[in-house]
């Protein structure tokens, strides 16, 4: 399937990089994305990293039903597998500028999008051999950054 941008940047000035059927919880990539989009990039590493680390948590705003407050802010959580996965494609996005001849201390997010990927079906095992199915959804990640 051919994953398409959503956004048409000017080539000059941004590098895009994206990542496709992620198998990482949907809600979880939303609630990163709102939170870096509009970050430079030294600082969204970082706060990154903290996730993946359990030391920040990422706000929520949106699905927060039954999530408790974390410290010095509002409802959040530490959602360590998409915050590596961010992290991958946050790399590869750097890697495409280095590459492009941008100067990767001044770039900022300036679009992140995330969608739907692939839906699989799986199988949840269950009592006296019987199973349940399940669907394993994937997310797809599209990132641009641009020169400020």
């Amino acid at each position: 399937m051919k994953l398409n941008y959503s956004i048409e940047p000017d080539a000059e000035k941004t590098s895009k990089a994206i990542g496709k059927e992620l198998h990482i919880s949907k809600k979880h990539a939303y609630e990163i994305a709102r939170t870096i989009k509009g970050m430079k990039l030294e600082k969204a590493r970082g706060f990154l990293e903290d996730v993946a680390a359990l030391r920040k948590a990422v706000p929520y705003k949106r699905y927060t039903r039954n999530i408790p407050h974390r410290k010095g802010m509002c409802t959040g959580r530490y959602p360590q597998k998409a915050a590596k996965e961010f992290l991958r494609v946050l790399k590869n996005a750097e890697s495409n500028a280095t590459y492009k001849g941008l100067d990767t201390e001044n770039l900022r997010i300036t679009h992140i999008e995330t969608k739907k990927g692939h839906s699989f079906r799986g199988a949840f095992p269950r009592a006296q051999g019987r199973a349940t199915p399940k669907m394993h959804e994937t997310v797809s990640v599209e990132m641009v950054v641009e020169a400020q």
